[in-house]
């Protein structure tokens, strides 16, 4: 036996049913599509999420709720994140890039300090935002603050 004369077993494969040729072959006529309505016509296709005319799934659902298009996301960063930062690394000026590569935040965030935990280093940060608490924070310490 070899792989160039194996055969399928006997009736396990069949012909397609040639539909559409004529009524003298069986499958003539309506050609298996049934009588009218759309689906028996040619080029049809559905839309996706149709249900035959009974009203759609995201049509029936409610709507609410209202997506701010100018809407600015920042990335929070607290001074209790700050803090294990500087202990950890030892660093005194906080920028973007030291966050980044210290994998605080992604490349295009944007990063707003929040006033959450102590600072108990002396820091000088820079960032897009400050909340009026880490502005106090910092500068208690004796850091400064400048944004971007």
């Amino acid at each position: 036996m070899n792989l160039n004369n194996l055969t399928p077993a006997k009736g396990s494969v069949l012909s397609d049913k040639r539909i559409g040729r004529g009524h003298g072959s069986g499958g003539g006529g309506t050609a298996t599509r049934g009588h009218k309505g759309a689906k028996s016509r040619s080029g049809y296709s559905k839309k996706i999420g149709f249900e035959g005319g009974q009203m759609p799934l995201q049509r029936r659902v409610p709507k609410f709720g209202f997506k701010n298009i100018n809407r600015v996301e920042y990335k929070a960063i607290n001074l209790d994140a700050i803090q294990s930062l500087v202990e950890r690394k030892n660093v005194t000026d906080i920028t973007i890039e030291v966050l980044r590569e210290n994998g605080l935040v992604s490349r295009n965030d944007l990063v707003k300090i929040l006033g959450r935990g102590e600072l108990k280093a002396k820091v000088t940060v820079s960032a897009h935002k400050f909340s009026s608490s880490a502005k106090a924070g910092i500068e208690a310490q004796g850091g400064s603050i400048s944004e971007i």
